[in-house]
């Protein structure tokens, strides 16, 4: 439990680096016959932080600064990103940059061919980008060869990925890719992770006497945790999917900051019971909202119809096994510890207060849209 609490103290006095989407970026790549051509989406904010585009540091890059930067920003970029065909390395030519608005800002948009000098071996991808000093970024990739569409992700522990055009291998490296991606977005996911730990802090107890009281025996804390953990699940599974499938839309900075109050409330209802016998509805209402900010890594990813159930499949398997990972590593450690006096007052209510605090924050900055805009 100790353990417990210093992680809700490390997430408290860091929350400024934890109030954004985890840091992504969006690779598609066409392969034709002759040629191949990519679209590089790399936030504006990444690209920012290890160049420094903002010339005059007034909180805003113009287009002229993107613009008058924009061969060093290729530079960078392209020397983190190899094509390889036959193991032969392809020449990759700059052209167009543009900038576009994902669901968490600016996009800057690199445009680019690669030059290879054969044309019929396996492909192969090798990608750094941020791995020197982001361990959490994630490269999304897309290849679109004679109609159909591949794809992969990239991160720290996987650089390099070679494409021998295999349909079968296709599809199951995309269900394993987006499981894993599942998993490991909800474990950096803190917004979603403080949610459902301030659900189970007060799963092992009863509010009795206008005081919380160890419930007695394993099989009533079972049963609580099974409804909460349930119903969060079967909520934002239902629009995790129908955002993905694009049934529904809302603006990002409003399902962010929604989510940022649905924090501040969980943990505010173990410091002031309101809705005690009511977690489990509390739970599917605020689900719904989770989903849909869980949704943002697939849109952003602008996946053709024919590759997008397979993902949303393996992306939600990734979702609920990482939950239920957290689900089973901090049950045992409140159930444990909720049978000494001082459960309730020092672990249960100063960590909902540590959360209420970060929550709080941020939603104000997600309520301003605090972001790196660009003119």
């Amino acid at each position: 439990m100790t353990r417990l609490i210093v992680t809700i103290w490390l997430l408290a006095v860091s929350f400024n680096s934890l109030a954004h989407k985890p840091s992504d970026s969006y690779l598609t790549v066409r392969v034709d016959d002759r040629q191949i051509t990519g679209q590089w989406d790399i936030a504006l904010r990444d690209l920012d932080y290890a160049l420094g585009l903002d010339a005059n540091d007034d909180g805003n890059i113009t287009w002229a600064e993107l613009r008058n930067s924009r061969e060093v920003v290729y530079a960078y970029a392209l020397s983190r990103l190899e094509m390889t065909r036959g193991k032969q390395v392809c020449s990759l030519q700059a052209a167009d940059l543009l900038v576009d608005e994902h669901s968490d800002g600016h996009y800057v948009v690199l445009n680019f061919q690669a030059i290879c000098p054969s044309v019929s071996a396996p492909l192969s991808i090798a990608y750094r980008l941020f791995f020197d000093f982001d361990p959490q970024h994630r490269g999304l990739l897309s290849l679109i060869h004679q109609g159909l569409t591949e794809t992969a992700i990239f991160s720290p522990d996987r650089q390099q990925i070679q494409f021998p055009f295999s349909a079968g291998h296709s599809a199951w490296r995309a269900l394993t890719d987006f499981a894993y991606e599942g998993i490991w977005h909800i474990w950096i996911g803190f917004d979603h992770m403080l949610f459902l730990l301030s659900l189970l802090l007060p799963a092992a107890l009863i509010w009795n006497n206008a005081e919380w009281q160890p419930k007695s025996g394993f099989k009533p804390v079972f049963f609580d945790v099974l409804g909460v953990v349930t119903a969060f699940t079967l909520a934002h599974s239902l629009t995790l999917s129908l955002t993905v499938l694009h049934y529904i839309s809302l603006p990002s900075r409003w399902v962010e900051s929604a989510i940022a109050a649905s924090v501040a409330l969980a943990a505010l209802n173990n410091i002031y019971p309101v809705l005690v016998k009511r977690r489990t509805w509390f739970a599917f209402c605020f689900g719904l909202i989770h989903g849909m900010g869980i949704a943002s890594v697939l849109l952003d990813m602008g996946l053709p119809d024919t590759q997008r159930m397979l993902s949303l499949l393996g992306f939600n398997l990734g979702v609920e096994a990482g939950q239920l990972a957290i689900v089973g590593a901090a049950l045992p450690l409140i159930v444990g510890f909720s049978r000494y006096r001082y459960y309730p007052v020092l672990v249960m209510k100063t960590g909902s207060v540590s959360i209420v605090t970060v929550a709080l924050v941020w939603l104000a900055e997600r309520s301003l849209d605090f972001q790196m805009d660009i003119f």
